[in-house]
């Protein structure tokens, strides 16, 4: 297929991709027919794909302002993914300015078109990175010149760790960006359960088999172990409408079709 002017010339276009496939059932732009294909037969067969996109990014948007409210004021957004509109820098400087804001994604075109929407913002950035080098984007100059880790920061983890192959550990993962942390710091995570729709696990695990970014839905307990040493926000561990809603109408009948469950910890 013919690349588009926004797409790396590195960069196979004929391989769909998770982030963008996720850019798609948010109606973005930044997508590929690869991509959308690949998405539109999940659709088929799971409809409320669409429907668990955006009430992540609604978990996002209230994580980012609760944590505004709080007194935060730096965040390190890990896998971060192609921006769009609401994203974390542009919900937390509306709420207080000064906000400074680190983007962390391995994923070229997420890296290229942050670059370009946060061109001319001195207090935002993104490093090109993986997550499962916690050492490294810890210690790198670009982080270091926004985000002093001697002050709390807002970490967030939303929809990254199903990525993290049960191998890599990621309950160990996040301790390790944890013991970074400076006291009063949170830490938000969405992540899919494998409880609510067990049916349909399998058929997403299937379909992202062909991206290069496979898949883990995780239990319940599971999740839970990745808040260790972190002490729940009210309502604690809940299905993403239910965290926190901006208004009640917001929540579903039944909240566990979004087949995700999200919460936000504060650091002792």
């Amino acid at each position: 297929m013919e690349r588009p002017n926004w797409m790396p010339a590195d960069l196979d276009v004929d391989r769909p991709n998770a982030a963008r496939m996720y850019d798609y059932f948010l109606g973005g732009s930044h997508n590929l027919a690869a991509d959308r294909e690949i998405a539109r037969q999940i659709t088929d067969e799971v409809p409320d794909i669409p429907l668990i996109a955006h009430a992540n990014r609604a978990f996002l948007r209230r994580a980012v302002k609760f944590c505004v409210g709080a007194g935060i004021r730096q965040f390190l957004d890990l896998g971060s993914g192609i921006p769009t509109v609401g994203n974390v820098h542009e919900v937390a400087q509306r709420g207080a300015p000064e906000c400074r804001v680190v983007y962390v994604d391995f994923e070229p075109v997420a890296v290229a078109h942050s670059r370009v929407i946060l061109a001319g913002n001195d207090r935002v950035t993104v490093l090109p990175a993986d997550i499962r080098e916690p050492d490294r984007i810890l210690t790198d100059p670009r982080l270091l010149d926004l985000l002093d880790l001697s002050r709390p920061v807002g970490l967030l983890m939303v929809s990254v760790l199903p990525f993290i192959a049960d191998v890599d550990d990621p309950a160990r993962l996040v301790a390790r960006y944890r013991d970074a942390l400076a006291p009063g710091s949170y830490l938000a995570i969405s992540h899919g359960c494998a409880e609510s729709r067990p049916d349909d696990v399998e058929k997403v695990h299937q379909f992202y088999r062909q991206t290069a970014t496979p898949v883990v839905v995780r239990r319940r307990v599971e999740i839970e172990k990745m808040f260790e040493g972190f002490e729940f926000v009210e309502p604690g561990l809940v299905y993403v409408q239910q965290w926190r809603p901006d208004w009640l109408g917001e929540v579903e009948d039944h909240p566990e079709r979004t087949g995700m469950v999200a919460g936000v910890g504060r650091k002792p």
